[in-house]
């Protein structure tokens, strides 16, 4: 099996799960956190709804600056309601897809860089980063938000497999 094809089943196996997610994130809660120190709801919704949009970016790009020095800090898009992050996700996976569609393996294989303020964060191939930053970072995010959706009285979705609130038999 190559990369491109490897990628792209990994992205389907983590949709359904991330749409379950999304599809219970409660409106009109996008401020509250946890914590202090905690994403707000609607952020962290936003983030797991639009993180597959990442791999077109690190396909296309060789490099990304979170906040490019005399620049603005990258500002994800403002998405408020469950239709919004829904259709944010269903677009990204659609787009990430299509791109890894259309690369190759060799390109996957050269670096890419994560920077902040001009100082590389990181920098792997790219089939690894996309591993790493999308996929795994996509599983990470969708994990906090069923935390989220616990603390906020909502039914959590199982992802993986059965939840407290939903069984698969």
């Amino acid at each position: 099996m190559n990369l491109t094809d490897l990628i792209s089943q990994d992205l389907k196996r983590e949709t359904e799960g991330t749409r379950r997610v999304l599809a219970r994130v409660p409106e009109g809660r996008d401020d509250w956190r946890p914590h202090p120190k905690s994403m707000p709801l609607g952020y962290l919704a936003t983030l797991v709804a639009t993180l597959p949009s990442w791999i077109v970016m690190m396909v296309n790009q060789d490099q990304w600056d979170l906040a490019p020095p005399g620049g603005e800090r990258v500002q994800p898009p403002q998405l408020t309601t469950r239709s919004q992050w829904l259709a944010a996700h269903d677009d990204s996976v659609k787009k990430a897809q299509e791109t890894l569609a259309q690369t190759t393996d060799a390109h996957l294989m050269t670096p890419w860089k994560f920077m902040v303020s001009g100082h590389v964060v990181s920098e792997l191939p790219r089939h690894i980063m996309i591993r790493d930053s999308v996929l795994n970072h996509l599983a990470h995010h969708s994990g906090q938000l069923t935390v989220y959706l616990r603390l906020n009285e909502q039914l959590v979705p199982g992802i993986y497999g059965p939840s407290a609130d939903e069984s698969f038999g």
